[in-house]
C-alpha cells in the first residue's frame, strides 16, 4: 500500500518494481492535485482517491480500510516519493514469518550518515523518546516502511490523522503487547521532496506527544516481547 500525494512523476514507476513482490498494489492517492492516480492505475495498481482533508495518517487508515475490504490480513506499506527499494520487501516478509512479528518496520539507521541531517538528527531524538517511553529499542520510529499485521491494527486505538501516525502506531503496538521488529534496509540519498512542514508538523507530533505521555502505558511485561533493534 502506497500512501501518497502529488507524485505522477514517480509513482508508475515504484508501483511496477512493487508488483513483482506482492500479490495486490494499492495506492492511496491523498487529494492530489496531479496525475497520480492515474499514473498509478496505468502501471497496474488499484487506487483509492481521497478528495479532501489530506494527511498521511487519515490516508494511511484509508488503505488499510481498503486492504481489509479485499480480504487482505496484511499490509506493506512504502512512500509514495521512491526513498523506500521493493528490493526490500522480502526482507520485511521473512522477518515477519521467522519471529511472527506484528509489526516489522525498516531501519535506516546502520546508513545514518546517508540522510539529510535535519531528518536524521530528527529521527534520532523521536527514536530516543519513544524508546524510553516504551522501555524497548525502536531505532528508526519514523520510517513509513512497514508491514503491518491488520488483526492487530484493526484492535488499535489509532487517533491522528498526519505524519504523527508513524509514533503513534509503533506505541500502539508496544502498548497491546505485539511483538514489533527492525529490518535494515536501503538508504535512497536525496530519495524524493519530503512532505512534511517542519513547523507545523512538528507541533502536531509535540501536541501528541504531550497527550500520550499523560496515559498510563503498557505494562513492563511488554517491553520483553520487543525487538532488540
Amino acid at each position: 500500500m502506497i500512501p501518497c500525494r502529488n507524485e505522477a512523476g514517480v509513482i508508475a514507476g515504484l508501483v511496477r518494481e512493487v508488483r513483482p513482490h506482492l500479490p495486490l498494489v494499492l495506492v492511496v492517492d491523498d487529494n492530489s492535485e496531479d496525475e497520480t492516480a492515474a499514473r498509478a492505475a496505468e502501471a497496474g495498481a488499484q487506487v483509492v482517491r481521497r478528495t479532501e482533508n489530506p494527511g498521511k495518517g487519515a490516508a494511511l487508515k484509508a488503505g488499510v480500510a481498503a486492504a481489509r475490504a479485499r480480504g487482505c490480513e496484511w499490509v506493506m506499506t512504502l512512500d509514495g516519493d521512491g526513498q523506500h527499494r521493493p528490493e526490500d520487501i522480502p526482507a520485511f516478509l521473512r522477518c515477519a514469518e521467522e519471529t511472527d512479528a506484528a509489526l516489522v518496520v525498516g531501519n535506516r539507521m546502520h546508513r545514518a550518515e546517508a540522510m539529510q541531517w535535519l531528518r536524521r538528527q530528527a529521527n534520532r531524538w523521536i527514536s530516543r523518546r519513544l524508546s524510553e517511553l516504551v522501555g524497548s529499542s525502536l531505532p528508526d520510529s519514523q520510517c513509513g516502511f512497514r508491514l503491518i499485521n491488520l488483526k492487530a491494527w484493526a484492535a488499535l486505538r489509532l487517533e491522528t490523522d498526519h505524519f504523527e501516525i508513524e509514533s503513534e502506531a509503533l506505541v500502539a503496538f508496544v502498548g497491546a503487547g505485539h511483538r514489533v521488529e527492525f529490518v535494515p534496509i536501503q538508504v535512497v540519498v536525496g530519495g524524493g521532496q519530503s512532505h512534511i512542514r517542519p513547523v507545523r508538523d512538528t507541533w502536531r507530533w509535540l501536541r501528541w506527544w504531550r497527550r500520550v505521555r499523560r496515559e498510563p502505558r503498557m505494562a513492563a511485561g511488554a517491553a520483553a516481547s520487543q525487538s532488540k533493534g
